[in-house]
């Protein structure tokens, strides 16, 4: 079979309008097949990366009259524009060519959520992706073929899947299995899900039928929750059949499965966030999309010559997926770009994926046998597998190249599933062998009479939507928005989960609202004061009045625009269009948000993503908390690195879970909530749904934590710059929580030592310029006494750290039951050999200091119901913005220019110092009248350690030796300094008597008389100047420095 690298593409999409708003910079630049991402911060050169075809459809385009955006031949990018119709003819007609030649054929999506993977697969109405229109092409092809008068028969199947948290789902089924589809494996097919409906479809119009179909039953699902869309794939398959007769005169069949894979987002996710955290089931969410990548990774490897194993069987996707990545299929990935430098990390993240894809390589063949062929060796396989079942003696699904290594429990746990397998596949021939004696227009008449596609009247529904008010459903994701219409109709509408529109959803009641049509006006109001009811952004606790286009939010998670469309066409206003990210920005700035995008860096504007994100989720994760009566509520918090007990790295949102019976708490990365979150979405559907059991035990359930995980209790600073000056500081410092608020003081002391820890007197050591200690060692000690004051609900009190680049944290003892422990730790830092780099980072470096603790197990345990509770407290929200009131928040630079100023002090004290001394030596050189001092005796003057070493040396001063036998060139220099000053005092001389001066002008000078001549101030300055210069260039010698 020849072999064929997968074809990737990628496109970069428009700014979206938040990208817009807040003035986002270009980070992509396409020029033929080369992509350019540019570092928007500037720390590394653009990359470069070069793919089969790189969509430029960021600018340069215009909307037609009928709404089409095609290029705009004005603008300067307007030839390289790549509307919907390029990426079709450069894609999907590939597609379509492969499925004619009876190829397989798999075209996959990837990239982060919002960066237009729907837009090049579906697209959005005239503007339609490359699945509409391969399907489009089909019909139109196959009626050309019969217009020709070919007699080759031509049957095409849909199916339509979803693939969310490990599970599989049929989205041309109304019901969904618990546990979803099973998936199996076939000796001959691969892998696929067993009972996934494959129906016929006759023509494009029943092929749009079924998409919408499949497309309302996965945005009902999605709307309980409102946030697993973004996180499930949809594959659509379509079997494009060919019977006619060969050469031979044999009937034959050309088959050709083709899967267009719209895959999850890739979103930004910290991998450390949810380090630690013994609930595993969240990470499920994410695993399809990891495993992919490492499938693909293997691949690449193998490509290359490695002998890697590729492991398909760790998800669910990547077994669906295994004939595309890596075996009969001809393989199309189109990557999809954000340009937008806040999405700079993503969208580099999903060009490396491109780039390692594109070294796949895939072994195709056209898939053509006679159909008397096909059937016999389907019967052979059942003979086959009929005998094992009846012997017991079962063997391995045939054809795996990735079975090689298998593990022996891999082995024994897969032989395990083989009979249940085996039943599975037998009626799966039988099924396949039933099919190929049928006609393809019985298999249509089946199809009708089960019914479905035509179930629903998705026309007469479009109609009545132009005349009639509605609520039309909103979305995470823009492709499920508006497929959930409810009309609203007389004049009451009870809205509720046992009202005339019937939703479910956190905190939604059985009477939740009314809505009442008034001579054409309609109002709104909750049914109680207590039902969570939001218009536009503001909580509704009164009857309000409701016009076209008002967003509501029901409950948590039930976002909806109420319609009017006589309203609507009776006014000459023009109404924007509404979306989901609306609906939550008017939440975020009714909260007291700032959600604008004007002057806001890159860390803003991802701490305002961050937000977005979190805020509808927090109140849900509470709001399922609340009906399930699980003791938990959480809260959102913005926490900068130094609250974290990190020194570098941007701030972030961090949720605060708290025990409103015990009163512990946890703090949780971003990360990890979201994945419990989604854990909490699974066990309230079931709970909907009335399973029983639907609690889960404790291990698993995603409200409950480790009570004793040690918690991070708050954070210091220690900077370092005192170090490097080889000045001891003693301080007493606050310790920050993740609020920012203080929660107790620790004293710490930095003083210089040697390497063995004894400690120098700190005259003895300090150094002006830092740069004396380059190619030296520089030790200090670090003293961590105590600390003070911590909360008295935490156990097991310690600290740690690690300094500069060491891996290995150092820690103090655990003190148990105290709120002030003595750790009095001693530990030596430093460096055997200074660098200039050792010296930048005392300057400008810290260590992070971190306190951690455990909680202590409550005293008593009251009984609360959580509803009250978060009632009561949304009650008195107002009244207390934080948990203890009498905590005051730190600044982390405070801390920093405190421990600065203590540093100066200290440094400007011992220049104090040197100062004093160097006056007392000139004092004490002109009281003996000397003219000369040595080098050495001014170097031990400057650099006596006290003041009463100072004066000793200067006691010295006259022994000094002052005649021409201690230095003839000195003598020299006095004797010409000294008949220049001789000829200075002739000149001056002649001065005055050419020129008296005034009575007046003497009377005017009498006043500076008292004070010291101005030339001998500055004689004083020069000798000043003199000295320091000549320490600074002393040397061992006896040389001299004139006074």
């Amino acid at each position: 079979m020849p072999e064929e690298n997968v074809r990737v593409a990628v496109r970069v999409r428009p700014f979206n309008r938040r990208e817009r708003e807040r003035n986002s910079t270009l980070i992509i630049d396409m020029n033929g097949a080369t992509t350019e991402i540019t570092d928007p911060a500037g720390n590394d050169e653009p990359r470069k990366f070069t793919f089969d075809y790189s969509f430029w459809s960021h600018d340069g385009s215009k909307e037609q009259a009928d709404g089409y955006y095609g290029p705009d031949t004005s603008h300067p990018n307007g030839k390289k524009f790549a509307d919907q119709k390029k990426v079709y003819n450069e894609l999907g007609v590939a597609v379509l060519k492969n499925a004619w030649e009876g190829y397989n054929s798999t075209l996959f999506a990837y990239g982060q959520t919002g960066s237009g993977k729907s837009w090049s697969v579906v697209g959005y109405g005239i503007n339609k992706g490359i699945v509409p229109m391969f399907c489009d092409d089909v019909f139109k092809q196959i009626e050309a073929k019969k217009a020709e008068g070919d007699k080759t028969e031509f049957e095409i199947t849909f199916s339509m899947l979803e693939i969310y948290n490990e599970q599989v789902r049929d989205l041309l089924s109304s019901t969904a299995r618990k546990g979803g589809l099973k998936v199996r494996q076939h000796p001959k097919l691969g892998f696929y899900a067993e009972g996934l409906q494959i129906v016929p479809v006759s023509d494009y119009a029943d092929i749009e039928r079924r998409m919408e179909e499949g497309t309302q039953n996965r945005t009902v699902a999605s709307t309980k929750m409102n946030a697993t869309s973004s996180r499930a794939h949809t594959i659509v398959g379509i079997t494009f059949i060919q019977k006619f007769q060969n050469a031979a005169g044999e009937d034959t069949t050309k088959s050709a499965i083709t899967n267009l894979v719209d895959l999850a987002g890739s979103e930004r996710a910290d991998s450390t966030g949810a380090t630690g955290d013994r609930l595993k089931e969240g990470a499920a969410i994410n695993q399809s999309l990891s495993c992919l990548g490492n499938v693909i990774a293997a691949l690449a490897d193998r490509s290359s010559g490695k002998n890697t194993r590729v492991p398909y069987r760790d998800s669910v996707l990547t077994k669906l997926l295994k004939n595309a990545l890596g075996g009969n299929s001809k393989t199309i990935m189109i990557a999809a770009l954000s340009p937008a430098d806040i999405n700079f990390d993503e969208t580099l993240s999903t060009l490396r994926y491109a780039d390692r894809a594109k070294q796949i390589k895939n072994s195709t063949s056209v898939n053509e046998d006679p159909t008397e062929q096909l059937i016999r060796e389907l019967q052979e396989e059942n003979e086959k597998l009929k005998a094992m079942l009846k012997s017991g003696n079962l063997e391995m699904v045939a054809g795996e190249d990735d079975d090689d290594d298998l593990t022996d429990e891999e082995r024994a746990q897969i032989k395990a599933e083989l009979e249940d397998q085996y039943k599975s596949i037998l009626d799966k021939n039988a099924q396949e062998m039933e099919d190929m004696k049928k006609s393809f227009e019985d298999k249509l008449k089946e199809a009708e009479l089960k019914g479905g596609g035509g179930s629903t009247d998705f026309a007469a529904i479009a109609e009545k939507k132009k005349t009639v008010p509605h609520l039309s459903n909103l979305n995470l994701d823009p492709q499920l928005s508006g497929h959930i219409t409810h009309f609203v109709e007389g004049p009451e509408t009870c809205v509720g989960s046992e009202g005339d529109i019937m939703f479910k959803g956190p905190s939604v009641v059985a009477k939740h609202a009314m809505i009442r049509e008034e001579g054409g006006k309609y109002t709104i109001e909750p049914c109680e004061m207590t039902n969570r009811l939001v218009q536009n952004g503001k909580a509704v606790v009164a009857k309000q009045p409701l016009s076209h286009n008002d967003r509501l939010i029901f409950g948590t998670t039930q976002y909806y625009v109420f319609v009017n469309p006589k309203e609507r066409d009776a006014s000459k206003q023009k109404y924007p269009e509404v979306t989901f990210e609306m609906a939550q920005e008017e939440v975020a700035k009714k909260s007291g948000f700032d959600m604008s995008g004007e002057n806001k860096s890159r860390e803003d504007a991802l701490l305002q993503e961050d937000m977005l994100e979190i805020m509808p989720a927090v109140e849900e994760a509470n709001a399922i908390s609340q009906e399930l009566d699980k003791k938990m509520k959480f809260e959102s918090m913005i926490v900068s690195p130094e609250a974290r007990g990190e020194q570098t790295g941007r701030t972030e949102v961090m949720i605060k879970a708290t025990n409103i019976e015990t009163k512990h708490e946890w703090i949780w990365p971003k990360v990890k909530f979201m994945n419990r979150k989604y854990v909490m979405q699974e066990m309230y559907n079931d709970f909907l749904d009335g399973d029983d059991p639907w609690e889960l035990p404790p291990e698993k359930d995603p409200f409950i934590d480790d009570i004793n995980a040690e918690f991070h209790i708050g954070s210091v600073k220690i900077w370092l710059q005192s170090t490097a000056y080889m000045i001891a500081m003693k301080e007493q410092l606050d310790v920050i929580d993740f609020r920012g608020y203080e929660v107790g003081k620790i004293n710490i002391e930095l003083v210089p030592c040697n390497k063995s820890g004894k400690e120098y007197a700190e005259d003895e050591v300090f150094v002006e310029d830092t740069s004396e200690l380059v190619g030296k060692e520089l030790y200090f000690k670090l003293k961590l006494e105590n600390a003070m004051g911590l909360p008295s609900r935490f156990t097991d009190l310690y600290a740690k750290y690690i300094f500069n680049l060491e891996q290995k944290p150092y820690e103090t003892k655990k003190m148990a039951n105290t709120i002030n422990p003595q750790w009095n730790l001693n530990q030596v830092h430093g460096f055997a050999k200074v660098t200039t780099e050792d010296i930048t980072f005392l300057q400008e470096g810290a260590i992070m200091l971190q306190v951690w603790g455990k909680q202590k197990p409550p005293k008593e345990k009251k009984t609360v119901n959580t509803k009250d509770a978060l009632i009561k407290g949304a009650m008195t929200k107002g009244q207390s913005h934080n948990v203890n009131t009498n905590n005051k928040k730190v600044d982390p630079e405070k801390v920093k220019y405190m421990m600065k100023c203590a540093m100066l002090e200290k440094q400007n004290q011992h220049l104090e110092q040197k100062l004093v001394a160097m006056k007392r030596m000139l004092e004490e050189a002109n009281k003996h009248k000397k003219k000369k001092l040595t080098v050495q005796l001014i170097h031990k003057i400057y650099h006596a350690p006290s003041n009463d070493a100072a004066e000793k040396c200067i006691a010295l001063i006259p022994q000094e030796k002052d005649d021409s036998s201690s230095d003839s060139s000195s003598s020299s220099s006095s004797s010409s300094s000294s008949s220049s000053d001789e000829e200075n005092k002739g000149k001056n001389k002649d001065a005055k008597k050419k020129k008296k001066p005034s009575s007046k002008s003497k009377r005017s000078k009498s006043p500076k008389a008292t004070h010291p001549p101005k030339e001998k101030e500055n004689e004083k300055k020069a000798v000043s100047k003199q000295t320091s210069n000549a320490i600074k260039n002393q040397n061992k010698s006896s040389s001299c420095v004139l006074l």
